[in-house]
């Protein structure tokens, strides 16, 4: 079950689409209005992954990271692996997201609150040519499917 109080430090499995397996996410932050942000890991698993497999995952060795929502985990489509004894919060901070304007291309980093991902603190404009990824925005459990298939299978 996918409770409340629980859903900070679960791991996951996300299927993959076209040739099949599986990626690996993580619930890092929750909102009390299910938003949720985290990060999501190859290589592509053939069977489903066990908390074993995500011993050595950290926020760099991410592929994906951002706000989702929790659709996926309620109705079961991406198993839920467990949370491991020893995960620690502060090690898996609340990703910092870009967004850029499309007309005037302006580049803007997206601070959300630490103990909450729907509360924006505030916006930085940064230097052009920054990076714009991890993009800010909400990602549905059909779109982590889509860019996690094109990412990790060939």
């Amino acid at each position: 079950m996918f409770g409340v109080n629980d859903r900070e430090g679960k791991w996951f499995a996300v299927p993959l689409g076209g040739a099949g397996g599986y990626a690996i996410g993580i619930v890092a932050r929750a909102s009390r209005s299910s938003i949720l942000a985290g990060y999501f890991f190859g290589p592509r698993r053939d069977s489903l992954p066990t908390l074993a497999d995500v011993r050595d995952l950290t926020p760099a060795t991410s592929i994906l990271q951002g706000m989702f929502g929790y659709l996926g985990l309620r109705d079961g489509t991406w198993p839920i692996l467990g949370r491991q004894d020893d995960w620690r919060r502060e090690e898996w901070p609340m990703p910092i997201l870009f967004r850029q304007e499309p007309l005037r291309g302006i580049i803007t980093r997206v601070i959300y609150d630490s103990d909450d991902p729907s509360k924006q603190v505030r916006t930085e404009v940064m230097p052009k040519g920054s990076p714009i990824t991890p993009k800010d925005g909400m990602m549905g459990a059909g779109f982590v499917e889509s860019v996690l298939t094109k990412k990790l299978n060939p």
